[in-house]
């Protein structure tokens, strides 16, 4: 059984790390939570040179503002153990499950980005 964090990472070649969105107070609006733990872990990783993948989901009108895109890329590129940084377009794939449970899909409308907003992103966001 594993007691520790710095126990588990011992373990750990590879983490792939979801930066939803660098602005705290609409990472609240998009998730319901602070992003604070999220960069605090990503600095702990690059302390302790644990090998990151980010992944950065492209959702139109949220999370693809080229003001908060260069925000990212500079919290990143503060980090020397960064590998590879893949900008995943928003799908509607999983709609369907929210309509079986009844549930309000929070991105109704939403439709996914055009490729040259995923291009721009990933322009934006790629490794120095």
């Amino acid at each position: 059984f594993i007691e520790s964090l710095d126990e588990l990472l011992s373990l750990t070649d590879l983490v792939m790390l979801d930066l939803k969105q660098i602005d705290s107070n609409k990472h609240k609006v998009l998730t319901g939570k602070s992003n604070e733990h999220i960069l605090e872990f990503a600095n702990y990783l690059a302390e302790k040179d644990i090998t990151v993948w980010v992944r950065h989901v492209l959702i139109p009108g949220v999370t693809d503002i080229d003001e908060d895109l260069h925000r990212l890329a500079d919290f990143i590129h503060t980090l020397p153990n960064i590998e590879k940084i893949e900008v995943l377009p928003y799908h509607e794939l999983g709609v369907y499950k929210w309509k079986e449970l009844g549930l309000k899909y929070p991105l109704e409308g939403v439709n996914p980005p055009t490729k040259d907003r995923v291009k721009n992103a990933e322009k934006i966001l790629s490794i120095k």
